[in-house]
C-alpha cells in the first residue's frame, strides 16, 4: 500500500510540473496540434469515403478582426473580461436546467473551452471536467485575456477539418480573418456549437436568428478594451 501511495504521489507531482510547464510554454508558442485534431484525423482515416483534411493557420492577436473576438464573447461568454476562468453563476444555471432535462449554453467559459480544446478530450465525465477546471485556473494565472481569446480563435473547430478563424474565414467567405464584418463574425460564432452540422456560408433560419441575437449582444457589450 505504501508503494502504491508513493507512486501515486510521484505521478501527481510529475503531472503538476508537466502541466504548469506546458501552460507556460503555450503562452509564447502556438500548439502544433490539439487532441481533437488528431481524433478527427483518425475518424477521417476510418471513414474511407473521406479524404484527410486539416486546415489551420496560426494568427497573431492583431491579425484577428475585433469583430470576431467580440462575436465569440457575445455568443459564448459575455462575462469573459471579468471572471477568473470559471463563471459559477452560469454553471449553476446550466446545472439546474440540465437537471430538468433542458440544455442551455453558458455553463462553460471561453477559458474552459480553450483548456478543453488544447489539453483534453471531448466528453462529459466529472474527471474530465475536473481537469478542465484545473487547466482553466492555470491559464488564467499564466496567460492574459488576450492570449486566451487568441488561442481559442486559433484552435477551435469551425467546420469539418477546419480549425481556427483564418481557415474558417477563407473557407466560408474567401477572405482573411482580419477583414471579417460584424455579420460574418456573428454567423461564424453562431455555428460553433456544432460546426460540422451547420455552415456559415449557407446559414439556416435558426443560424440567422442566432446571428441576429449575437449581433444585438455585440452592440450591448460595446467596444472591448484589451
Amino acid at each position: 500500500m505504501k508503494a502504491v501511495f508513493y507512486w501515486f504521489k510521484k505521478i501527481l507531482f510529475y503531472f503538476f510540473i508537466a502541466s504548469v510547464l506546458s501552460v507556460i510554454a503555450f503562452r509564447f508558442v502556438p500548439p502544433p496540434f490539439t487532441p481533437l485534431m488528431l481524433v478527427r484525423l483518425v475518424e477521417q482515416a476510418i471513414d474511407s469515403k473521406k479524404e484527410l483534411r486539416l486546415q489551420k493557420t496560426w494568427l497573431g492577436f492583431e491579425e484577428i478582426s475585433p469583430n470576431m473576438m467580440q462575436a465569440v464573447i457575445a455568443a459564448e461568454d459575455q462575462n469573459f473580461m471579468n471572471h477568473f476562468g470559471l463563471d459559477f453563476a452560469a454553471m449553476k444555471k446550466a446545472y439546474k436546467n440540465n437537471a430538468r432535462g433542458k440544455r442551455i449554453k453558458g455553463g462553460s467559459t471561453l477559458t474552459q473551452q480553450t483548456a478543453k480544446n488544447l489539453f483534453l478530450w471531448q466528453g462529459r465525465s466529472y474527471f474530465r471536467k475536473g481537469l478542465e477546471a484545473y487547466f482553466t485556473v492555470l491559464m488564467e494565472i499564466f496567460w492574459s485575456k488576450k492570449r486566451i481569446i487568441q488561442m481559442y480563435l486559433n484552435i477551435v473547430e469551425m467546420g469539418d477539418g477546419i480549425y481556427g478563424i483564418e481557415a474558417a474565414a477563407q473557407y466560408y467567405y474567401k477572405k482573411s480573418a482580419a477583414d471579417l464584418s460584424s455579420s460574418q463574425a456573428a454567423t461564424i460564432a453562431a455555428i460553433l456549437p456544432n460546426p460540422r452540422r451547420w455552415s456559415a456560408s449557407k446559414p439556416t433560419g435558426y443560424i440567422v436568428q442566432k446571428r441576429n441575437w449575437i449581433l444585438r449582444n455585440m452592440n450591448n457589450l460595446g467596444k472591448i478594451t484589451w
